[in-house]
């Protein structure tokens, strides 16, 4: 019986199958939400643990403020990945391509970001699809990563993932630089680094215009060189993933 289906069948079921509903539903919620889960999609968390070599990523761009996260990073000569959303690329195309034109890459966040719990296959489909599209034709870029809205897959999101050619991508760990201090973000992020490790920060703040990621652009300026100076390597997801 599919996943899904026994946690409906389990919850039907009344008292006796409480056991049953508390393992099911913590399943699914592993299955959803759990960052090493690939139960709906292919997908992945972290790269090679022997290579001294990390991932920074971006989601929710582009934004107003991506160039000033372009320019942390040039400075640095560090590459990163953007996870970017579809409605964003449309409304900042010149942002879009500069990411590309600075030698990032671009991954696939959904064209509005929504959460994709209890939506049907042809409404994920359709919200890759167009993201897919979007960034294609205004940034340049044919995204081959995705990432989910808030990390949360469901049924039917891999068979869009696989008609589209992308893989899923999670994180090692995740700064919460919506919603923490510039001091808290550096101090998660730099005690959970090891190697492999996929980072998560924000560019944008979902489809919000102007926003204020001042805490992620201060936060990346001392990561960076703190993380060189352990000796890792800034990669993109693709050179993460990279054998040779």
């Amino acid at each position: 019986m599919a996943l899904l289906q026994r946690v409906r069948y389990a919850a039907m079921t009344g008292q006796e199958a409480c056991p049953t509903v508390c393992g099911a539903a913590a399943l699914m919620a592993w299955a959803v939400r759990g960052r090493s889960s690939a139960v709906f999609g292919r997908s992945l968390w972290r790269g090679d643990r022997d290579r001294r070599a990390i991932a920074l990523t971006f989601d929710d761009g582009p934004s107003e403020s991506t160039p000033a996260v372009l320019d942390v990073l040039a400075r640095h000569g560090v590459a990163a990945t953007f996870f970017q959303c579809g409605a964003n690329v449309e409304r900042l195309p010149s942002i879009a391509r500069a990411v590309c034109g600075a030698g990032h890459e671009i991954g696939n966040h959904s064209q509005t970001h929504p959460y994709l719990c209890f939506r049907s296959p042809q409404f994920m489909l359709q919200q890759l699809e167009r993201a897919q599209r979007t960034i294609e034709d205004r940034a340049g870029a044919r995204p081959i990563w995705f990432r989910a809205p808030y990390g949360v897959r469901w049924p039917g999101l891999g068979a869009a993932q696989r008609r589209l050619g992308l893989t899923g991508v999670m994180w090692t760990v995740i700064g919460y630089d919506w919603n923490l201090t510039e001091e808290a973000v550096v101090r998660r992020v730099s005690g959970r680094i090891s190697n492999g490790a996929i980072v998560c920060l924000h560019d944008g703040r979902e489809l919000r215009c102007k926003p204020d990621v001042r805490t992620t652009i201060g936060a990346v300026e001392r990561l960076i060189p703190m993380l060189l100076d352990r000796g890792y390597q800034f990669k993109t997801v693709s050179g993460l993933c990279q054998t040779t």
